[in-house]
């Protein structure tokens, strides 16, 4: 187990970000996990300037494989009164493998209040949950998981995740470390392994300052649409006290 504090301590700074090596124990076949590669990026943007408003916003296109010796840089695209824009690249020995825009916005006064999200559907892990973590040579061996499988659709998975090692983590990094960490939902379909790839990652951060007890975080991603190699799915998670947090979007390759 690798903490991403620990990766990110090692990293070697640049003009523009950092350079940074990935260890195998972050990797899911020949990249490593696209949650840990948003985290470095966004920890890249956050470097911009000191004072940012809250993240709202990432958009993430997850466009090759990255592994081994990385490098991380970040561009402010436009900085307004109210938001800044900011563009992340994480490059390996193949080129460009990620590219993400993160909308950091201040809270506006507005006449709209609407928050109809619906609660967390189940309560967070108690003292004898069935906790369990992936093994020492994938990057699931670095966060433990309690599964829900009651009432769910045939492409849907709902389980309570937390990194292993979140100590020294801005909140938001942490959260994008984990907010991905759920197999694709298009997989239930085969019920095996599949090849997959994820193509693209929206997420919306609903609360500024998101916070959880004991670091865990309830994952839902479910598919309605699975046709012709390519898997549409809508995500979301909620924090310990049954609130929701982020919503987001991700578009799947299926190569099965």
């Amino acid at each position: 187990m690798t903490p991403i504090a620990d990766i990110i301590a090692a990293a070697r700074p640049t003009e523009t970000g950092f350079t940074a090596s990935i260890p195998t124990d972050w990797m899911q076949g020949r990249t490593s996990y696209g949650g840990l590669t948003a985290a470095l990026a966004l920890h890249a943007a956050l470097g911009i300037a000191d004072d940012l408003p809250p993240l709202r916003s990432a958009q993430v296109s997850f466009i090759g494989p990255l592994a081994g010796q990385v490098t991380v840089s970040a561009t402010q695209l436009r900085r307004g009164r109210n938001a800044a824009f900011i563009q992340a690249d994480v490059s390996g020995e193949k080129g460009l493998g990620l590219r993400a825009t993160f909308v950091f916005m201040r809270e506006l006064e507005s006449n709209a209040a609407l928050s109809s999200t619906p609660p967390a559907p189940i309560a967070p892990p108690g003292p004898d949950a069935n906790i369990y973590t992936g093994p020492d040579d994938f990057f699931a061996g670095n966060f433990n998981f309690v599964d829900h499988k009651d009432g769910l659709s045939e492409a849907e998975w709902l389980r309570w995740g937390r990194l292993r090692a979140r100590d020294g983590l801005h909140p938001m990094v942490e959260l994008m470390a984990v907010g991905d960490g759920l197999p694709p939902a298009a997989m239930k379909l085969f019920g095996k392994m599949v090849p997959v790839s994820s193509l693209s990652w929206i997420i919306n951060f609903l609360d500024p300052e998101p916070a959880t007890r004991n670091g865990w975080w309830l994952l839902q991603s479910k598919s309605d649409h699975a046709l012709g190699g390519y898997s549409s799915q809508s995500m979301h998670i909620w924090n310990s006290d049954g609130k929701m947090v982020a919503q987001a979007m991700q578009g799947v390759a299926l190569f099965a």
